[in-house]
């Protein structure tokens, strides 16, 4: 099954692990979007990450809720929601707090070029 096109949502830390380790060693950018179900602007921004899977395949895009995996939105310092961390080889490149569709949108074309640009 292709992954591609949609938002992973990772629902235990073994999940969090295996779409990490996936790509610790690759130049992906991988957009983590931590989120809590009680977010108003969570749920507000989650169709705009839909979205921007379909149109960056080039791009993983993973969503993690903050009462669910505790231990990983501690590890990222994640204070308010919704965060979005943008990983490439495991470590963060980049960081945004709070719904700003125009930033996000702007971030993830910052690290990951433009899906025409990129080759797969």
């Amino acid at each position: 099954m292709s992954m591609e096109g949609v938002v992973i949502g990772c629902h235990t830390v073994e999940e969090w692990e295996e779409q990490f380790q996936k790509h610790v060693d690759s130049e992906k950018l991988v957009v983590v979007d931590f989120t809590a179900s009680w977010c108003g602007p969570c749920r507000r921004i989650a169709p705009v990450l839909v979205e921007f899977a379909k149109m960056m395949p080039h791009v993983t895009f993973l969503k993690v809720d903050v009462d669910e995996l505790k231990s990983v939105a501690e590890k990222y310092s994640v204070e308010a929601m919704p965060t979005f961390m943008f990983l490439k080889k495991g470590e963060i490149v980049d960081k945004i707090v709070g719904v700003n569709k125009d930033n996000l949108r702007a971030c993830v074309v910052k690290h990951a070029g433009d899906a025409t640009t990129v080759s797969a």
